[in-house]
C-alpha cells in the first residue's frame, strides 16, 4: 500500500475542481463540455457541483475529451471518497472483530 504524501487533515480535490480549473485552458464552456462528453448539462452540473462523483463510465468519457487517463480520474475520486469516509469515522481505521480472521487469511472459495 502506498502512503500518501498529503497530510491526512487536508481534503483531496474532487475531480470537479480539476475539471473546472481546466475549462479556460480548453477554451470550452460547460455546455460545450457536456456536449463533447455526450452527457446532459444537468449531469455535468451535478458532477461540477460535487453532487455526484466520477464513475468508471464518466472517467472513460473524460479520458477521451480531456486527455487524462480514466485511471487518473478514478484515482482522484477514490482519494476524495476515502478521505470523506475516514473523516466521518473520526479518522479511525476500521477494526477487526476479535476472534475473526482477516480477509487476507481466509481461504478462497472455489
Amino acid at each position: 500500500m502506498r502512503k500518501s504524501l498529503r497530510h491526512p487533515s487536508i481534503r483531496p480535490s474532487h475531480p470537479a475542481e480539476i475539471i473546472l480549473d481546466s475549462l479556460p485552458a480548453l477554451g470550452m464552456t460547460k455546455v460545450e463540455l457536456a456536449k463533447a462528453l455526450g452527457i446532459s448539462r444537468n449531469t455535468l452540473y451535478n458532477l461540477l457541483d460535487q453532487k455526484q462523483g466520477v464513475t468508471a463510465a464518466m472517467a472513460v468519457r473524460l479520458e477521451s475529451v480531456l486527455g487524462s487517463s480514466a485511471e487518473m480520474w478514478l484515482g482522484i475520486q477514490s482519494s476524495h471518497d476515502l478521505w470523506k469516509v475516514r473523516q466521518a469515522a473520526g479518522g479511525k481505521n476500521a477494526r477487526r472483530t476479535p476472534g475473526r480472521p482477516s480477509h487476507a487469511t481466509m481461504p478462497f472459495r472455489q
